[in-house]
C-alpha cells in the first residue's frame, strides 16, 4: 500500500513544483462516462467523433481537470489540504493512448490567510499544453500521513 505524505503550510515556498502523470485508456474514457453522466457522442461515439474538428473521439476536459485535482490532493500539498478554486482553460485534445502531465508550481503564499495559489498546467506526451490553469489551495499546518485509501476493483460490463 502506498503512503501519501502532504506539504504542510509552512514548508510550501514560492517556485516548488510537482508532477503527476497519466495515460488515457479506453477504460479510463467510460468509466469517466459513466460516473459523470457527460455521454456527449464526440467522447463515446468512434463514427460521430471522425466527423468533428477533431477527427476522433477526445476525453472528457473534466478527464484532465480531474488528475490536477488528484495531483493537488496526493502530491502537493497532499492529503489534508482543501482545493478551494480552479481557473482553467483547455488548448487541446487529449485522445486515448495520450500521455499527459499535470505541472504543478507554486505561484503565490499567503501567510495571513494561510493560502497558496498554484499553477495547474497540463502537458501532453510531446510537451504541448492541453490545459492551462490556476488554484487556490489551503494546505493543512500540520503534517500528515497516510495510507492510500483501497480502492475497489471496478469491473466495465456493456
Amino acid at each position: 500500500m502506498r503512503q501519501l505524505e502532504n506539504i504542510p503550510f509552512e514548508e510550501l515556498t514560492v517556485g516548488q513544483t510537482d508532477s503527476l502523470t497519466r495515460t488515457l485508456t479506453e477504460e479510463d474514457l467510460l468509466l469517466f462516462a459513466k460516473v459523470s453522466g457527460d455521454t456527449n457522442p464526440v467522447h463515446l461515439d468512434k463514427a460521430f467523433a471522425a466527423t468533428t474538428q477533431f477527427e476522433g473521439r477526445i476525453a472528457h476536459g473534466m478527464w484532465t481537470s480531474s488528475l490536477i485535482s488528484c495531483a493537488l490532493a496526493t502530491r502537493l500539498p497532499g492529503p489534508g489540504g482543501i482545493y478551494l478554486s480552479q481557473e482553467v482553460k483547455f488548448m487541446r485534445p487529449v485522445k486515448i493512448g495520450d500521455t499527459v502531465t499535470v505541472k504543478l508550481e507554486v505561484l503565490d503564499i499567503n501567510e495571513r490567510r494561510k493560502r497558496a495559489t498554484v499553477s495547474t498546467n497540463v502537458v501532453n506526451q510531446d510537451g504541448k499544453t492541453v490545459v492551462k490553469g490556476k488554484a487556490e489551495i489551503m494546505p493543512a499546518v500540520e503534517k500528515v500521513v497516510v495510507d492510500e485509501y483501497p480502492l475497489p476493483e471496478v469491473e466495465l460490463k456493456a
